[in-house]
């Protein structure tokens, strides 16, 4: 999953991206709404967690063009406002979900992920193929029952790989997808969290180079 955290709280931003790399949930920072704009049209964002009250292009101007502009993106909106009319007026002008500040991490964590699951082609709330299993929620992973210990990275790059569904997904996706705007594109760090993950995962192979294409999850190979 890729977050754009947009909130002009510096140590708050740096804080939320901080928890959601544990999670192993890939995000960026912008610190107004004008920035926010321009990154939701560079970057396929799965995500935007929107503090209300930014700078620059106001929140609920941000909320708008991204509703009309990319509607594949869910809109968290965050507040420091409590009351019951900020929250319906924030979901009147399309934020799919709402958020009074302080929050506590853990909600913040699950509202995002509920929100990952409701893209066009809807995610199932656990992904399975080829005697994998993965809970994102819980951020584990069995393989045939047993538990499968993986770093960040790899369960991030392993979900990609599920949600596809036994597709090819290239590596400028899996970067997309499972890294932020920090990651060098020139590196082979792709390469060697696949290579890393198939050996966690086990043997026989399940995880595929599709030579030219990139990767995909199908029935174990030998």
């Amino acid at each position: 999953m890729r977050v754009l955290i947009a909130e002009d709280e510096v140590y708050l931003a740096r804080a939320i991206r901080t928890g959601l790399e544990q999670e192993a949930i890939a995000s960026d920072i912008v610190h107004d709404g004008t920035s926010a704009l321009e990154a939701v049209t560079v970057t396929d964002y799965d995500v935007l967690v929107l503090d209300r009250d930014l700078p620059g292009t106001h929140g609920d101007e941000v909320c708008r063009r991204v509703v009309e502009d990319h509607p594949e993106i869910r809109v968290l909106m965050l507040t420091a406002a409590r009351r019951l009319d900020d929250k319906v007026s924030g979901l009147r002008i399309g934020a799919d979900d709402y958020l009074a500040k302080p929050f506590e991490f853990p909600e913040l964590v699950a509202r995002l992920r509920a929100l990952a699951r409701r893209t066009t082609d809807a995610r199932p709330p656990v992904l399975e193929r080829a005697g994998i299993r993965l809970d994102p929620f819980r951020r584990e992973v069995t393989r045939d029952g047993a538990y499968v210990r993986l770093s960040r990275k790899e369960f991030a790059v392993l979900e990609q790989l599920l949600l596809a569904g036994g597709g090819v997904v290239s590596a400028e996706m899996l970067l997309e997808k499972a890294w932020d705007e920090r990651a060098d594109p020139f590196t082979n760090t792709i390469r060697v969290t696949v290579s890393n993950l198939r050996r966690r995962l086990g043997s026989p192979w399940v995880i595929q180079t599709v030579p030219g294409s990139g990767y995909r999850i199908d029935e174990a190979v030998t």
